[in-house]
């Protein structure tokens, strides 16, 4: 039980302490300076091994997928053919192993494998589901924009108004409104919004850091 539930909180502690205490000391405080940099240099590492889980964890989902032949199982399938082919071109580019080019270009300008890879498989990709939140934005503001009562309207016509001064024809005529409402309202609003998060992202850092929040453990926060 000591192994399952006491030293990881009190690993959490420490490792949660220790950066909110160097905060409020200078850089000559190596005593508290050196172990809080020692662990901002380990989350790079913690970051990679998450990495590694999270494309372990993709590849499992879409073999199960591949296996059942459940609906929407030939994407899965490129899916993994994609991951296998940046991994390999990627990973040995970029340590050079079993002579296969890098992970940039040739000197002659040709693209290694992986620089195709992401140019044209990659990228295209990417830019496609990027296309895709202008209908899922259209959409929302077609619902949001109804005008059904007071608050509606005042939205509707707020939205009017940006827009015609984002585009070139009215930029001379409503430009000065929409910076006005940009920078003033929707500065307020988004000064709030960032207030809010970071309260909350606080608060959860504290039960983290007190033990009061235990899910991180596979356990409640009575287990």
């Amino acid at each position: 039980m000591f192994l399952r539930l006491r030293l990881p909180l009190f690993l959490t502690f420490f490792a949660g302490l220790i950066p909110i205490v160097a905060f409020f000391f200078k850089e000559e405080a190596t005593i508290v300076k050196l172990p809080s940099n020692w662990l901002e240099q380990d989350m790079v590492i913690v970051s990679g091994f998450a990495l590694l889980l999270g494309v372990v964890n993709v590849v499992q989902t879409n073999v199960r997928k591949i296996e059942r032949r459940d609906n929407g199982w030939p994407f899965a399938l490129v899916l993994l053919l994609g991951i296998a082919f940046m991994g390999i071109f990627g990973a040995a580019g970029a340590l050079r192993l079993g002579g296969l080019p890098g992970i940039g270009n040739y000197p002659d300008g040709r693209l290694t494998p992986f620089a195709w890879g992401s140019r044209y498989m990659f990228t295209p990709l990417q830019s496609t589901m990027f296309s895709l939140l202008a209908f899922y934005i259209a959409s929302a503001a077609f619902r949001a924009f109804r005008v059904r009562n007071l608050e509606a309207t005042i939205l509707l016509l707020a939205a009017v108004l940006v827009m015609l001064g984002r585009i070139p024809v009215g930029e001379g005529v409503f430009g000065g409104v929409t910076e006005w409402m940009m920078q003033v309202p929707n500065g307020a609003a988004q000064r709030g919004i960032i207030i809010g998060a970071a309260l909350g992202a606080a608060s959860l850092s504290l039960r983290v850091i007190l033990g009061i929040e235990r899910s991180y453990l596979g356990l409640d926060k009575n287990g």
